[in-house]
């Protein structure tokens, strides 16, 4: 089978973890890098010497491309994924999350890959991480029984002491979309769709963002409790977890560990390292790595694969919830 022939549009960070990631599988090969500053265009095509580096996403349609990344600031993902269409440049696309900029726009994009048939995929790598995929597993098998509350946070240390009135922040778009997405993704995941009861958002720095938030969520018989804020002291690195209470005991879960505490048993943990948490290239965190691997296998067998745009629209549903209910509220 010949190698899937990718293209991958925005050369930052998460662009070059990708196309490095890709780069490593055996079945893939990058043909494509389109990045509109020059510099970048010129820093990165060394890095990938059988790619054609443009500045422009039409430059792309020579390319006979089977699939592409999309790996630019959020505000740009509605009109670059509908140009991606439109232009038939490619029917399977990846975009990093979030999806778009607001629900609306999110629903319109879902309905394209349903009419050219295509995959797709948003890059909600928590997934994709051992421990949650561990604490998905207990919760689909009952251990918990039925699940009453949850408590849910995302926090980072990103923006701690920056002054009021920088501009820093502008290119993350808020922290509901940069960290918040993130666990958003992974309660949807768990438990279904949910409505927002309350919300608070907090800004820290000032500016048109949020940089902290607080939010209420219900659906028949649970509620659930979000807080996130990139102004966190002791968060070097980015930082989720979950604490699920069920009517049998409770569930603590993050990023490196699961504990299970159930009425009358000891409490049982497990570590990432005793969750096969290995890959074939490690850049950056393993996840990275299972995702890109599950979309290239969706590409190359025509299947479904979660998240795709469908399922990443209820996270921008529920982040437009939040910030509607945080100015009722005065926030």
């Amino acid at each position: 089978m010949n190698p899937l022939r990718i293209a991958v549009v925005g050369m930052g960070k998460m662009g070059l973890v990708h196309a490095s990631i890709l780069s490593s599988m055996p079945n893939v090969e990058i043909v494509g890098l389109c990045e509109k500053s020059r510099v970048l265009r010129r820093m990165v095509k060394p890095l990938f010497k059988s790619a054609q580096a443009v500045d422009d996403l039409e430059k792309l349609s020579d390319l006979n491309l089977n699939a592409v990344y999309v790996t630019t600031p959020i505000p740009t993902h509605f009109s670059i994924i509908r140009t991606l269409f439109s232009q038939r440049i490619s029917e399977n696309i990846f975009v990093e999350k979030t999806l778009t900029t607001d629900s609306e726009k999110a629903n319109g994009l879902c309905i394209l890959p349903q009419t050219l048939e295509g995959v797709t995929m948003v890059g909600y790598m928590k997934r994709f991480a051992v421990t949650f995929a561990k604490a998905k597993q207990i919760l689909a098998e009952n251990i918990l029984g039925k699940t009453v509350s949850f408590d849910a946070y995302a926090y980072s240390s990103d923006f701690l002491g920056v002054k009021s009135g920088s501009l820093k922040t502008g290119s993350r778009g808020g922290v509901l979309s940069d960290l918040g997405s993130h666990v958003i993704d992974l309660a949807l995941w768990f438990f279904g769709d949910f409505q927002v009861e309350a919300a608070s958002l907090i800004s820290i720095i000032g500016g048109t963002w949020e940089d902290a938030a607080n939010f209420e969520v219900k659906k028949s018989g649970l509620r659930g409790h979000f807080r996130t804020s990139w102004c966190m002291e002791n968060y070097r690195l980015p930082s989720f977890g979950l604490t699920v209470k069920g009517d049998k005991g409770k569930m603590v879960v993050d990023d490196y560990s699961v504990r299970l505490e159930l009425k009358d048993c000891s409490p049982r943990n497990w570590f990432r390292h005793d969750l096969d948490d290995h890959v074939a290239f490690l850049l950056g965190e393993s996840e990275y790595y299972r995702e890109d691997e599950a979309f290239v296998n969706a590409v190359l067998s025509g299947s479904p694969i979660q998240p795709d745009f469908a399922t990443a629209s209820q996270v921008d549903s529920v982040i437009d919830q939040v910030k509607k209910r945080g100015k009722k509220n005065g926030s």
